[in-house]
């Protein structure tokens, strides 16, 4: 996925399905000057991680 398109999804009011490494996460922030996002892996939101927009995959 590109900066773009999680920043997209990041600002949409519906649930758009957004994967890491085949993991349900959801995009809590979009660094697009350094092509980063923080996500909540899973129902628990203190699992978050920080991961570069590439990793994320949409659907």
């Amino acid at each position: 996925m590109d900066v773009k398109r999680a920043l997209e999804i990041y600002k949409d009011t519906t649930n758009i399905a957004v994967k890491l490494e085949g993991e349900p996460v959801w995009i809590e922030n979009v660094d697009e000057v350094n092509g980063m996002a923080t996500v909540q892996v899973g129902a628990r939101p203190t699992n978050t991680q920080t991961v570069n927009v590439e990793r994320l995959e949409e659907g």
